[in-house]
């Protein structure tokens, strides 16, 4: 038996009054989604554990089997893990994104949380100046993806209460900022990063260019590294990640599942779909699971565009849903799919929900029409199914129980 999990990140949404009280998941023309839910087992599963934030990494996290509330420690260091940082015990890493801040009269304002999606070749000049005139033995800057970054804190402490830059775009950043203010240490490194990123002269051609500049940097999602029990160990299955973004990659390695880089995987919703796609599927022939992630539709959501979440919707769907639903009957016996987003992002909220989530369930030896209806939320929850947590979820999928530690 093999088993793919492919995930959307972000695609569920609230009805929305601009789509006539539908999601964008009912509004997009997804005949592969929709096929797998006919056919298929379709719920909702709270992926979220209450009290704990709606982020892509508590999220992600759960969906791969990994009770969140047990294991989580912070967005930073699952990162760091991908980025292959070294961490000791009391290293503490924070995901840092660079951002655009304005000023709008009194009040300082988050323009943009990833400055323009800014190119990785263009991040990396910055950030590798920033670190040769700031880095030292306490704090170092690790370039990631376009605006997605770490910044590492060695033996630096857990408490502070720091805001999602997605979650403050339109607002003034003043009161999130206090949380750098108890950090003498961290204000100061944040304070001369912005002098040098304003005066940089990439970010004078990129305003030039009418581009928003990288004028600040924004840490966030701090913590110390998790240990997670190998997938093998915790399911008895091997496994593999297919992923752009530096967070889903490094859950793959703290699992200690192998994960596949994809040329043109960049984590927006200029992708390589379909390779991504084609790339799990090679790597199931000699494994027994896979997990495929993709962005962009919660890129879209957080930048509050309903036609380019549809769109990146239906991308997800034509060249990853469908292109693993043909090649998996011509390639594998029987085999079982598990689609599902890992929150929601809504459109009006521009940022993450942690109510239940859609899922669906296929398994191709039980492959006659069930329903009518397709996949969405509205769907999901008409059926009655929930599950409580992703690790049921998980159990479900491959139709066995997480081992013990002990047994392991």
């Amino acid at each position: 038996m093999k088993y793919i999990l492919l995930i959307g990140d972000g695609m569920g949404d609230f009805p929305l009054k601009e789509l006539d009280g539908r999601t964008p998941l009912e509004v997009a023309t997804i005949p592969g989604l929709d096929f797998l839910a006919r056919h298929g087992e379709i719920g909702l599963v709270q992926t979220v554990p209450q009290g704990m934030p709606p982020g892509s990494d508590v999220a992600n996290m759960s969906l791969l089997g990994y009770p969140p509330e047990k294991k989580y420690t912070g967005r930073g260091p699952i990162e760091a893990a991908s980025l292959g940082i070294p961490m000791r015990p009391e290293d503490v890493a924070f995901r840092c994104n660079l951002v655009t801040l304005k000023r709008v009269g009194q009040n300082l304002i988050m323009e943009d949380y990833s400055a323009g999606h800014i190119s990785t070749e263009e991040a990396r000049i910055l950030i590798e100046d920033l670190n040769r005139e700031l880095a030292d033995e306490k704090l170092e800057l690790f370039c990631g993806k376009s605006y997605r970054h770490i910044l590492l804190w060695r033996g630096g402490p857990e408490g502070l209460r720091t805001v999602p830059p997605h979650d403050l775009l339109g607002k003034n950043i003043y009161h999130a900022w206090q949380a750098y203010r108890e950090e003498p240490l961290l204000r100061n490194f944040l304070m001369r990063a912005i002098r040098i990123l304003e005066k940089h002269p990439l970010n004078q051609k990129r305003i030039a260019e009418g581009k928003p500049p990288a004028n600040a940097l924004w840490p966030w999602g701090q913590g110390r590294m998790p240990l997670l029990e190998p997938f093998s160990q915790k399911w008895g299955l091997t496994g593999a990640v297919v992923a752009a973004v530096d967070l889903v990659k490094g859950l793959g390695r703290l699992a200690k599942l192998e994960v596949i880089e994809v040329e043109g995987a960049t984590g927006y919703l200029d992708t390589n779909y379909e390779g991504k796609a084609l790339a799990a599927l090679e790597a199931l022939e000699s494994r027994d699971f896979v997990l495929v992630h993709v962005e962009a539709p919660d890129e879209a959501s957080h930048q509050g565009d309903v036609d380019l979440k549809i769109k990146a919707i239906q991308d997800f769907d034509r060249y990853v849903v469908r292109t693993v639903i043909e090649e998996a009957a011509a390639r594998f016996e029987a085999y079982r799919i598990l689609a599902a987003t890992d929150h929601l992002t809504p459109i009006p909220l521009r940022t993450h929900s942690s109510k239940p989530v859609p899922f669906v369930l296929f398994d191709s030896r039980s492959g006659e029409e069930r329903r009518a209806e397709g996949f969405s939320e509205r769907t999901a929850q008409a059926s009655g199914l929930f599950i409580p947590d992703g690790q049921s979820l998980m159990s479900r999928f491959l139709e066995r129980e997480p081992r013990l530690p002990e047994e392991a």
